[in-house]
């Protein structure tokens, strides 16, 4: 492997200059690479960090180790694909793909070639780094929310693919029973895609968990509640402050950890270090990314179903 690899990035917008950033400053990797459509964009974003800008895949596969994908969810899969047959790791951001069949070829794509499949649910290093993931009781309840202005992004998807998913995956983080039933309600924007969705998830052991998303909002609120049988942990993500009640230590201090002031870098960084072999898997995998879109989907036919 090489001594620096080389880290391309597929799509040139709000979040493909993040992650081009990241390739540019994190140690062990250097910025070759962006692909768009619009080779202007790419050049915006690519040369300013010493990078190339490209508009054909194949010529842009052959000038990276590692990709990222951080164009519309719609293309996810096919760009995937294409990176994994041509023997490139793949971070990909959430969703991973936009079914659960897609999604399930880039797995298999993954281990036919021993290569990595990274998805991006960044919010799960924030949980980490609180001491979340180590708490020893099953949740009984969990209540999240997650509203934000009107955007252009990611109008191909619905707000459950594009905002609850996370806090989705972040339920499925925390319990080790799967989800049975979901009931859902929402409103369209006039394109007729979901912005505003509500959800009620049921789990095999009787946990609860309560989802509203919203990017229609009047301002940006991400906040969630968990209830464990000796007491409750509150989360305001905007403001990295919680309330906890339980007997379980958590870190108060987790707001000033790397992983919380730049969890996009600290998950990037996970991808890196598990295809170097450093670690043995990255933050969130192929198998944990289907997970949460299956559930999502469940969310989004509940919707349809009760539309």
């Amino acid at each position: 492997m090489r001594e620096s690899l080389r880290g391309g990035v597929i799509g040139a917008g709000v979040f493909g200059g993040y992650h081009a950033r990241q390739y540019a400053r994190l140690d062990g990797v250097v910025l070759s690479a962006v692909l768009d459509p619009h080779p202007d964009r790419a050049a915006k974003v690519a040369v300013p960090l010493g990078g190339r800008a490209f508009r054909e895949m194949d010529e842009f596969l052959r000038a990276v180790d590692v990709v990222t994908i951080a164009s519309p969810a719609t293309g996810h899969a096919e760009q995937a694909l294409a990176a994994l047959a041509a023997g490139k790791h793949v971070y990909v951001e959430k969703p991973i793909a936009v079914s659960v069949a897609d999604a399930e070829k880039m797995r298999a794509a993954a281990a036919a070639r021993n290569l990595v499949v990274a998805c991006g649910h960044q919010e799960r290093v924030v949980f980490r780094a609180m001491g979340l993931l180590d708490v020893p009781e099953q949740p009984l309840f969990l209540e999240a929310l997650r509203h934000g202005p009107p955007s252009e992004r990611s109008r191909d998807v619905s707000a459950v693919l594009d905002l609850m998913v996370h806090d989705l995956d972040l339920a499925l983080s925390i319990s080790a029973a799967d989800p049975v039933t979901a009931e859902s309600e929402g409103e369209r924007g006039a394109d007729g895609v979901w912005d505003v969705v509500r959800s009620e998830v049921s789990f095999e052991d009787g946990f609860t968990a309560r989802f509203d998303v919203s990017r229609v909002a009047p301002e940006r609120r991400r906040r969630m509640k968990v209830v464990y049988p000796s007491g409750e942990v509150e989360i305001d993500f905007v403001t990295r402050e919680f309330r906890n009640t339980t007997p379980f230590v958590l870190n108060r201090d987790f707001a000033e950890t790397p992983a919380a002031t730049d969890p996009l870098g600290a998950s990037v960084q996970g991808f890196l270090q598990a295809v170097r072999g450093a670690a043995p898997r990255p933050v969130v995998t192929a198998d944990e990314a289907i997970r949460a879109l299956d559930l999502a989907l469940a969310v989004e036919q509940a919707l349809e179903d009760a539309a």
